[in-house]
């Protein structure tokens, strides 16, 4: 039997990558990945010589089941994503469900996920918080922001850069537009950037934007406070 090794890579900074990750990078037989081209950028930059397999959002469905017949004859299998934690608004889950119900050993390591520090550096209370990750993008997406938008507890969101506008308009309608917010964007890489100030705010500065935005964002919302109506 083998098995499956979640293995978190850097969000930007290479330099966050862990030994523990590179250590099992090398481990493993075969190199599972998102994106197959950062996958061989990260594993030249760290001297290791792997196959990759694609495992993303379209294929998942259909590769879980080749994947958990190579752990079965016994090889180890590292899980990458584009970057961050597996399984944190990016393929895994299906694999490693799988895995559990095939009782085939998983082993997460921890290591770079952007939200956290994101949440962290807002400062906004992260005793509590609702991790979203990425709104619907159409169907169900009115429903799950009316159902977000009376949680008590600082909200957690991802987004890409064609669809922050349009997230921010969205929670400015409806979750208001005093609530406090920050958008962390490319964390931890060179141009790390925090906007702060009421949604309201952050939707007019990214309207008034010069140019059309880049990176990958990460929204973190003040819950809904008690006087609220």
């Amino acid at each position: 039997m083998g098995k499956l090794l979640l293995v978190p890579t850097p969000v930007g900074n290479l330099g966050d990558m862990t030994f523990r990750g590179v250590e099992a990078l090398k481990e493993a037989d075969t190199i599972v990945a998102e994106d197959t081209r950062s996958a061989r950028r990260l594993l030249q930059h760290f001297g290791i010589d792997k196959r990759i397999l694609s495992f993303h959002k379209d294929n998942e469905h259909r590769m879980t089941e080749p994947l958990i017949a190579l752990l079965e004859k016994g090889e180890t299998l590292a899980l990458i994503s584009e970057a961050g934690t597996p399984g944190i608004s990016d393929p895994g889950f299906l694999l490693v469900r799988a895995c559990i119900e095939k009782e085939i050993p998983v082993e997460t390591l921890p290591g770079a996920t952007a939200f956290v520090p994101a949440l962290v550096n807002s400062g906004l209370p992260s005793d509590r918080f609702f991790f979203e990750g990425f709104l619907p993008p159409k169907k169900g997406r009115n429903k799950r922001l009316n159902e977000i938008s009376s949680l008590p507890h600082t909200l957690v969101l991802y987004e890409s850069p064609h669809r922050i506008l349009r997230t921010l308009t969205d929670l400015k309608e409806r979750l208001g537009a005093g609530r406090r917010a920050v958008v962390a964007k490319e964390i931890t890489k060179i141009h790390e950037t925090y906007f702060r100030g009421t949604l309201g705010e952050l939707a007019s500065q990214f309207e008034n934007l010069p140019g059309k935005p880049k990176g990958e964002y990460v929204i973190i919302v003040e819950g809904k406070k008690k006087d609220e109506g």
